[in-house]
């Protein structure tokens, strides 16, 4: 007998232009698609767990990993089948995933048990044989159907659906966020067009009004967790004199939730539109690294303003808006001195550590400063000096890739 030699099968390449998109829509459902949802929530909540504590016990007992699933459950606990089987598989992806975080990088501790209280109320299932659709007025998924929600836009026809996660959030409604994929457009023209103080702008964090740009221009951001302040104390306060857990209690704290989740839209739609509005005006924006969270602890004084302003909110928002339109975010190094150069000559002037020190003269070229706009222009400045020595490099790379194609 001849025997034939098995071989793996290649893995395909990943295009390097594949990207991904999600679209998050707010659903609509009937009581008892309420109930479906509730039900998966609990379902995947409860395997999770049952695989956690059963890979503890069995690493306890004979010091190696269990290989277990959520089907070795389904004879045991009958209602698992009446859920989505995709939902309780991708809830052990999580656990895996958890895992190899924890081997890989200590910082992200030992995976935890969910709580039915405090833990997110979600799940995610996978497009399979048409199983998920997209409608004008809702969404079909598994196991349940239609269901109705508000489509506020489509997404494009070159793009393919990959999953869908439902989610129960804290304003009490529920949401499908549809993650798509697509292969980005390269746009050579970008490529080639070197970064000038024309088509460049830089940003300087502010505390009170989110940043200072290269232009002297503030972005006064409303306050909105201040504006609401007053009114979130006094539903608190109401709060503390009602019956634990009673029918009232619950209700008054879906009012805070409410309230929370409102002050957060608010603030997202402001940074979403800002962000948007910066992304189709420059083709590059300099900007600060910085850590928010140290910045805003009791030693700084300013907590509550730093975090009212989500600025890393306003990065993150910023870089994937540029970087959907082949631009580029430039994150110019935290320990740069920028507020203590002088834009014009170079000079350092250490007593700009101070904060309180909002306007200053130059001793060497007697330039007159104010703090917010000096650093704006020299994170600039800094910003063009990366952002040129970045074009070199991918003019260099493609020019080989040509030469190599050639051979």
């Amino acid at each position: 007998m001849s025997t034939v030699k098995k071989t793996k099968k290649a893995k395909k390449e990943k295009d390097p232009n594949e990207q991904h998109r999600a679209i998050k829509y707010r659903l609509e459902p009937t009581p008892k698609q309420k109930e479906f949802f509730e039900k998966t929530f609990g379902c995947c909540r409860f395997i999770y767990n049952c695989l956690l504590a059963d890979k503890i016990a069995y690493y306890q007992e004979n010091g190696k990993m269990l290989n277990n699933t959520p089907a070795q459950y389904k004879i045991k606990f009958p209602f698992l089948c009446e859920v989505d089987s995709l939902a309780l598989t991708n809830s052990q992806l999580d656990l895996q995933i958890a895992f190899a975080n924890f081997f890989n990088n200590h910082s992200f501790g030992f995976p935890h048990f969910k709580s039915k209280k405090h833990s997110r109320k979600s799940y995610t299932t996978n497009l399979v044989n048409g199983n998920i659709q997209l409608y004008n007025d809702g969404i079909k998924l598994p196991k349940i159907g239609k269901v109705k929600g508000i489509i506020h836009r489509q997404p494009d026809q070159d793009w393919q659906l990959k999953s869908v996660t439902i989610s129960f959030e804290t304003d009490c409604n529920y949401y499908v966020s549809l993650l798509f994929e697509y292969i980005k457009k390269v746009d050579d023209i970008l490529l080639t067009e070197e970064a000038t103080e024309e088509n460049t702008i830089g940003f300087d964090y502010k505390s009170s009004g989110l940043y200072m740009d290269s232009n002297g221009k503030s972005c006064d951001m409303p306050k909105y967790y201040k504006q609401s302040e007053k009114h979130l104390a006094e539903l608190q306060r109401k709060l503390k004199n009602k019956l634990l857990n009673s029918k009232n209690y619950i209700k008054h704290q879906n009012k805070i939730r409410k309230l929370h989740k409102h002050i957060a839209n608010q603030r997202k739609d402001f940074l979403h539109k800002e962000s948007f509005e910066i992304a189709n005006r420059w083709n590059n924006v300099c900007i600060e690294s910085l850590h928010m969270r140290a910045m805003s602890n009791k030693g700084f004084g300013n907590g509550k303003s730093t975090l009212d302003n989500g600025f890393g909110m306003f990065v993150n928002f910023l870089e994937y808006k540029l970087f959907i339109r082949g631009k580029e975010l430039v994150k110019v190094d935290k320990y740069y001195a920028s507020s203590q150069l002088c834009n014009h000559c170079g000079y350092k002037n250490p007593l700009l550590k101070d904060l309180r020190i909002r306007s200053w003269t130059c001793p060497v070229c007697g330039f007159y400063h104010d703090r917010d706009i000096n650093a704006a222009i020299n994170i600039l400045q800094e910003g063009l000096h990366i952002l040129s020595k970045r074009r070199k490099e991918k003019l260099k790379a493609k020019e080989e890739a040509k030469q190599l194609n050639k051979k």
